[in-house]
């Protein structure tokens, strides 16, 4: 079974409370990956933190790498995730997340409240149609995923801009990944797992500082419905990030880590 490996700067640091990796009683920041997008996305905010002297990590792979059965569940995700932290010797965590991982922050909360210390989630599915990915990856059908046509959909679904956020590296290493049918049959799994997640009972169970940061112009998962619905939640926190799409820690990048630097500080405040 492929499971999440993850990237952290915790290094030797001790002499905190039990569970606690940073050595001074600060919850550690977890970036988790998107849907086919790995890692990557959270450079800016990571080496942000990272240099803060937060204790930081990160997941590598893409969702649709991990194995069938991980993808297709938001639960199994999830543990998935705190797997990948228990490994580091983290305990308390933020969860940051974007698109199909917003669900999985969500559902973390809720299902462990004595770990996750507070939740960022952007871009997350559920209120609407399949998130519109912008491309068809029926293999009988002429778009593939790869090539130029695959680049121009990928960057026109995800970025308000127009402009390529990819480096060509990034997009072949995503091109090489949806041409392996475990990879598609991950992703169906995954986008299956978002129909059935019922939102609403999931944001009652949530107790923890939650921050919803959400381009304006996402196509993949518009704004609108989440709106609407946390409207009914109003002591969560809610930005809509101007001029972005579906990726407004990459898009928008100075903005979204602005953001969540004094949403992490509170976080911490309120349990010391």
């Amino acid at each position: 079974m492929i499971d999440f490996t993850a990237e952290h700067n915790l290094g030797d640091r001790t002499g905190g409370p039990a569970g606690d990796a940073s050595g001074d009683g600060r919850p550690a920041v977890a970036f988790m990956s998107a849907l086919f997008a790995g890692g990557w996305i959270w450079e800016h905010p990571y080496r942000r933190l990272e240099a803060a002297g937060w204790p930081v990590l990160r997941t590598h792979e893409a969702i649709c790498a991990l194995d069938r059965q991980v993808a297709g569940s938001i639960e199994q995700l999830g543990d998935a995730l705190l797997r990948a932290c228990d490994a580091a010797g983290v305990e308390d965590v933020i969860v940051c997340a974007n698109s199909l991982g917003g669900l999985v922050a969500i559902d973390l909360a809720g299902r462990h409240p004595d770990r996750v210390r507070g939740i960022v989630v952007s871009g997350a599915p559920g209120l609407t149609a399949d998130p519109d990915v912008g491309l068809s990856f029926d293999r009988r059908g002429s778009v593939r995923p790869f090539g130029e046509e695959f680049g121009e959909r990928m960057v026109a679904a995800l970025f308000h801009s127009g402009r390529s956020f990819f480096s060509d590296e990034r997009m072949s290493e995503v091109g090489e990944m949806l041409r392996r049918p475990e990879s598609m049959v991950s992703m169906a799994r995954s986008i299956k797992a978002t129909r059935r997640y019922a939102v609403r009972p999931a944001l009652d169970k949530v107790r923890c500082p939650s921050l919803y940061v959400w381009g304006r112009h996402d196509r993949m998962t518009p704004v609108d419905p989440w709106l609407e619905l946390l409207a009914d939640y109003p002591a969560n926190e809610v930005l809509v990030v101007e001029g972005s799409g579906h990726i407004p820690m990459v898009e928008r990048a100075e903005e979204y880590t602005g953001v969540l630097e004094s949403f992490v500080t509170r976080c911490a405040g309120a349990l010391a």
